[in-house]
């Protein structure tokens, strides 16, 4: 039975997130803030959760959901070959709104969908999100609304597009609404690939090469060209 917990409160914030433990482990959804908006969540490395948590948003398997960790760490355990101006920016921006894209490692037993052997991986910036992850481990995260509706900030909204489709809502006050920077770091340059909570200029304070698809080498060079081909695009959260 679909349950929600008011997270302000301290023994429904331990007794919800034991409940969103539990629907993890048993490959369901589950709702969680964000520093950026809500998250429907769910098992990274169960396909049928994930799947499930796909079909509550009605999206396909084209449109695969990025990755929540609860630590930097655990980017070489989802990860190869990354990029050390990556690294950079995750000690920077992490915890916080910055989603970084890299090569999945290919040993991993996972299906998050058509992905092209990429993985979008972030640490949000928000205790109860952080708390959950240290609990379940890497979750699927993907923006808690139906596919073309706006995103929610709250766990009210959430429910309102989402339902039954959830086992567990973490109510956790109302969000920013504001979706996270995404960096494709899968290639030789640092490529931003959608603008967020992080400008880009911020980012080229610690990493001045990282640019726009379609702009000039260098710091300052920003365009509007298109997403790049052959790489993840995760919706938000990010």
């Amino acid at each position: 039975m679909t349950t929600s917990y008011d997270c302000s409160d301290p023994a429904q914030r331990s007794e919800g997130l034991a409940h969103a433990q539990r629907a993890v482990a048993a490959n369901q959804c589950v709702v969680v803030p964000t520093d950026t908006v809500y998250g429907i969540a769910a098992d990274a490395f169960s396909p049928q959760a994930v799947a499930t948590l796909l079909a509550s948003k009605g999206r396909g398997r084209s449109m695969p959901p990025p990755v929540l960790i609860p630590r930097i760490q655990t980017v070489d355990g989802l990860a190869t070959d990354v990029h050390p101006d990556a690294r950079k920016l995750a000690e920077a921006f992490w915890p916080g709104g910055l989603t970084l894209i890299f090569r999945a490692q290919p040993s991993l037993t996972w299906d998050l969908g058509d992905t092209m052997g990429t993985v979008a991986l972030r640490m949000p910036d928000d205790r109860l999100a952080l708390d959950l992850l240290t609990l379940t481990g890497p979750l699927a995260v993907s923006s808690a609304n139906r596919t073309g509706s706006p995103a929610a900030t709250t766990g009210a909204e959430a429910y309102a597009q989402l339902a039954d489709s959830v086992e567990v809502y973490l109510e956790g006050g109302p969000r920013s609404g504001t979706a996270s920077t995404i960096v494709d770091a899968t290639g030789e340059d640092l490529l931003v690939v959608r603008s967020g909570s992080i400008s880009l200029a911020q980012l080229q304070e610690v990493v001045p090469g990282v640019r726009e698809p379609g702009a000039p080498d260098g710091p300052g060079a920003s365009s509007d060209g298109p997403d790049v081909a052959g790489t993840q695009q995760p919706p938000a959260p990010r």
